[in-house]
């Protein structure tokens, strides 16, 4: 069975455009056995597993953002560092989790989207420089195992 076959089986949507942890995904995928739409503005090299499927956007701004929020059901999990993505998903009560395996629900959104657009201000008006802090074997790990925990309920087992 597909996910075309099943379009309310659970599926992990990847925000894929710069995600360190696309790999992570598809092993934690293929151990759940769950469909993975990788979603990029391309260069990504296809993958030959059935359950893996790419959709290549338009390089506009905020195309893969729309193609996920235009078709990401409750069931599934999205992938994203993209804050004001995670908050489209989380209105529509998608879980999403970011590549460092944080969890963005309703309780820590707001305060995520907050941090984001603050720290945008302070580098727009000089104060800080740089953007995030560099990803860590402590991110990847703490990644592997929420996605572990959010696969395993997305299949039903708790």
């Amino acid at each position: 069975m597909t996910e075309a076959d099943n379009p309310s089986a659970p599926r992990i949507l990847v925000d894929a455009d710069a995600c360190p942890v696309k790999e992570e995904t598809l092993r934690v995928a293929a151990r759940y056995q769950l469909a993975v739409v990788i979603v990029s503005n391309g260069g990504l090299r296809p993958s030959r597993d059935p359950l893996v499927r790419h959709v290549v956007v338009p390089r506009t701004p905020d195309a893969a953002d729309d193609w996920i929020v235009e078709n990401a059901t409750p069931s599934d999990i999205v992938v994203s560092a993209d804050i004001l993505l995670a908050a489209r998903c989380v209105e529509l009560g998608v879980q999403v989790i970011g590549p460092d395996g944080r969890p963005f629900t309703e309780d820590s959104i707001g305060m995520a989207v907050a941090m984001r657009n603050l720290k945008q201000h302070l580098r727009e008006t000089g104060d800080i420089q740089g953007h995030n802090p560099g990803f860590t074997k402590a991110d990847r790990s703490r990644f592997l195992g929420e996605m572990d925990r959010l696969a395993r309920r997305a299949k039903g087992g708790g």
